[in-house]
């Protein structure tokens, strides 16, 4: 017989079916959060469902929802509250990038991509922290990127959109210390995901010639850090290491590092 650990609380978590998303919530049924599943598919949200019921013996809701629409964090916070849900955690993972200098790229992706990583979470912070501010009460983790700390020459885009996402959470922290409610960005580094593929990266140096980060072991690092209420969390001990070289060098000199790590490799076969 499994034994229930229920915390009476709920966690909602976008970009929950792959990746870093699909382990933090995992995560949180483990630690007996109900949990809100947010991503496009729903026959995949309905999978993760069953096997986070059925292991951790939580209660799992899905939203079939496109982030990159922009009604959509309005949508989710109002089918939230038709269901009479509160949410206790808020993860905002759903992410993506788009590879190639700048001037090649179609603008189409990098809109959609501005609205996924930038718009929604932070409408979703917005809707959801007015509620855990009210009752002095909640957690929020936004997955930022360590992308976040310097430029990022092939996915400038990108780049910027996570740094968005790490400032923002800086200034909520200070706004927020005189509350309960806590909000913690997470910076992974390169991780073995889907994202490569979606954002049309699997050639570069970072893709192939790299140690990839397991999204098990990243999520574990975020959630720890979110029930401390740290204001950051860089996962990976070269990833800090990194950082901390950065820090020495000149903002240029940091994206001329970044740039060599999204060329092309010379790996990847030439037809």
């Amino acid at each position: 017989m499994k034994l229930k650990k229920h915390t009476g609380q709920t966690a909602l978590i976008t970009g929950a079916t792959r990746g870093i998303g699909l382990e933090l919530a995992r995560c949180c049924a483990n630690d007996g959060y109900d949990v809100i599943l947010v991503a496009r598919h729903e026959d995949a949200l309905q999978l993760i469902a069953r096997e986070l019921e059925f292991v951790f013996d939580i209660n799992a809701t899905i939203i079939p929802m496109d982030l990159m629409e922009p009604d959509s964090a309005t949508r989710i916070y109002d089918i939230v509250k038709s269901k009479a849900l509160e949410v206790d955690v808020l993860i905002n993972d759903a992410g993506q990038g788009v590879w190639g200098p700048f001037c090649a790229t179609d603008w189409d992706d990098e809109a959609r991509i501005l609205q996924l990583n930038v718009l929604s979470p932070t409408l979703l912070t917005k809707l959801f922290l007015l509620d855990m501010v009210t009752r002095n009460s909640g957690k929020i983790l936004n997955v930022s990127s360590i992308a976040a700390k310097s430029s990022t020459p092939f996915m400038a885009v990108y780049g910027a959109t996570k740094a968005y996402l790490y400032n923002f959470t800086q200034a909520l922290i200070s706004e927020l210390k005189d509350t309960d409610v806590t909000i913690t960005a997470l910076l992974p580094g390169p991780t073995k995901t889907q994202f490569f593929r979606k954002a049309r990266a699997q050639h570069t140096v970072v893709c192939k010639e790299m140690d990839l980060a397991d999204p098990a072991r990243v999520a574990f690092d975020g959630y720890q850090a979110m029930q401390a209420g740290e204001s950051k969390i860089i996962s990976g001990w070269s990833n800090k290491l990194q950082i901390a070289v950065g820090n020495l060098m000149s903002d240029q000199q940091f994206a001329e590092l970044a740039r060599k790590q999204h060329e092309t490799s010379k790996n990847v076969k030439q037809f």
